[in-house]
Order: C-alpha cells, then sequence, then structure tokens
C-alpha cells in the first residue's frame, strides 16, 4: 500500500513537472547551466521523460516497464542535478538571495531521495527493507 502510494505521488509530481516543460519552457530554461547544449530541446525532452516516466510508473500491465520506468526516472532526477545545483548557486549569488536557503537546502536533500524513491516505488530495489537471511 505504501509503494503504490509513493507511485502515485511520483506520477503526480513527474507528470505536473513534464507538463510545465512542455508548456511553460522559461523557467528551466533560466536554470539550465550554460554548459548545456541545445537547452530548448533538452527542457522539451525532460519534460517528455517525466510525462513517460510517470506513465510508465501507473501502467498496470507491466512490472518490467514500472521498473524500467522507475529506473529511468532515478537517471533523469540525477541528470538534472546540475540545473538544481545551478538554480542554487544563481540564487545565492543575487543581492536578494532568490528563494533562499530554506528552498534549497531541502531540494538538495531532496534529489537523493527522489533517486532512491523511484527506484524502490518501482520495485527495481527493495533497500533498505527486503529482508536479511540469517
Amino acid at each position: 500500500m505504501i509503494r503504490t502510494a509513493a507511485i502515485v505521488l511520483l506520477a503526480v509530481f513527474y507528470g505536473v513537472a513534464g507538463y510545465f516543460h512542455l508548456a511553460n519552457p522559461p523557467p528551466f530554461l533560466t536554470i539550465t547551466p550554460l554548459w548545456v547544449p541545445w537547452p530548448e530541446a533538452v527542457v522539451l525532452g525532460t519534460g517528455i521523460a517525466e510525462l513517460l516516466g510517470a506513465a510508465g510508473l501507473v501502467q498496470p500491465w507491466s512490472k518490467t516497464l514500472r521498473r524500467a520506468a522507475g529506473i529511468g526516472l532515478a537517471l533523469y532526477a540525477l541528470c538534472v542535478w546540475p540545473a538544481n545545483i545551478n538554480h542554487f548557486a544563481m540564487d545565492m549569488a543575487r543581492g536578494d538571495g532568490g528563494a533562499g536557503l530554506a528552498y534549497h537546502i531541502p531540494r538538495m536533500i531532496a534529489q537523493p531521495l527522489i533517486i532512491w524513491l523511484s527506484l524502490w516505488a518501482s520495485g527495481a530495489t527493495d533497500w533498505p527493507f527486503r529482508s536479511r537471511k540469517v
């Protein structure tokens, strides 16, 4: 039941994020690091990846597809971490501090948790809850 709730939570989170990546890309383009080639295409691709990952998590037919979606979303979260770090650095450089530490510190802490939750909820891993044989 908890795993199902996590799947739904992640699917809603990634579905909404994917929608906004496609419907309103400028905020995402603003935080994209300068070294990223073709930022418009990358933001479009990330929105599509989020929507496909969300759909893969909630589809009821294939556990293999659900695990693949979880692995894909975990890799996605890892790959967009530089944009989050860039956003953090840009905000801290602003005179007013932007969104501030109260926003960015939890966001930085949440990223590895989102990576793990994508893997666990999808069934790609049971760590750290698998039973140990003695």
